[in-house]
């Protein structure tokens, strides 16, 4: 019994010892300036979601956050930089729906997986697109789109910026729970394939809120919906694609904060409150919704679960699809 309890205690103050230097480390975490990897060009929208909670953290954090853009291979190259950099909270990744939920499973090696290689820290935010049309397509309404597709003699065209992008995907989507068939036709970025939709070129695309609004609100396209679950301020009137008769439609670009696999709980925990706080602040919400993004604060473990779910439903989509990326 003796010898069972003498066990028990080394085992107890070998977990205590092993723990301190954790606690410790954590609580004079940051000593050095953090690099945020934003696995993407200079310019875009995941840099833009970057830097919006990147400042505020920190100025609480009491040291630099330096973005750095690693673009290349769909963002894969920068996410698996990230996966391989020391777990000591030093480098943190801008991670993203395209990153974590689709590459995944459209890249024969992707090089990393978004639920083994990473500690989640937080959702910074989730940006749905719009459901734009070209002004000559006689068509007001997703019915009445429906309706359209399902009379012509050929699969009606829509337009995204590129094979596998969340734009592209979202158009499978909607075709499958409109019951027809559609053409997906990519470009290489959203300003080409825009000009070719405002020219009537092609008649249907998923477009971000801000690069589509001004078109809409200029009479240059036509908005039918909006791909989540839920309306957004900056167009309140335009209806969702669960309410215009597409139930459990939900769409949206979905931008977060994750950190090497193994970083200690203490440093991901510092991090996910310091996010949050960014989230709570007015000009960050301000900025998000300028982006058409709606922030969503929230725990490591809630961040966890979403990058399952969606890792989940868009990898079913991409293998039923055959889609195959390099």
């Amino acid at each position: 019994m003796k010898y069972l309890l003498s066990i028990v205690a080394a085992l107890s103050m070998a977990a205590a010892l092993a723990a301190a230097p954790q606690a410790a480390y954590a609580d004079d975490y940051p000593t050095r300036p953090i690099t945020l990897i934003v696995p993407f060009p200079p310019g875009g929208s995941t840099t833009v979601m970057a830097r919006n909670v990147a400042d505020k953290m920190a100025i609480a954090l009491g040291q630099p956050i330096v973005v750095d853009n690693r673009g290349g291979a769909g963002g894969t190259i920068g996410t698996r930089l990230a996966a391989k950099a020391a777990p000591d909270g030093y480098t943190i990744l801008l991670s993203y729906t395209g990153t974590f939920s689709i590459a995944p499973a459209a890249y024969a090696n992707v090089g990393y997986d978004p639920r083994k290689d990473f500690a989640p820290i937080g959702m910074i935010g989730a940006a749905p697109n719009l459901v734009v049309v070209a002004t000559s397509l006689p068509v007001k309404s997703i019915d009445e789109l429906k309706a359209y597709a399902k009379a012509q003699a050929s699969p009606m065209q829509y337009g995204s910026p590129g094979v596998g992008t969340v734009n592209h995907l979202a158009g499978e989507l909607l075709a499958n729970a409109m019951g027809v068939t559609m053409q997906h036709i990519p470009y290489k970025g959203n300003g080409p394939a825009l000009g070719d939709l405002i020219g009537g070129h092609i008649p249907l695309m998923f477009v971000p809120i801000p690069v589509s609004l001004g078109n809409v609100q200029s009479g240059k396209l036509r908005a039918l919906a909006i791909s989540s679950a839920k309306r957004s301020p900056l167009t309140p009137d335009i209806p969702t694609l669960a309410e215009s008769g597409l139930p459990g439609f939900d769409v949206a670009l979905r931008y977060g904060l994750a950190a090497p696999a193994g970083t200690p709980k203490a440093i991901v925990d510092r991090l996910n409150k310091e996010l949050n706080a960014a989230l709570a602040d007015p000009d960050v919400q301000k900025r998000l919704a300028n982006e058409g993004a709606d922030a969503l604060p929230g725990t490591p473990q809630a961040y966890a679960d979403d990058i399952d779910k969606e890792e989940t439903k868009w990898g079913a989509l991409v293998r039923k699809l055959g889609l195959k990326l390099e």
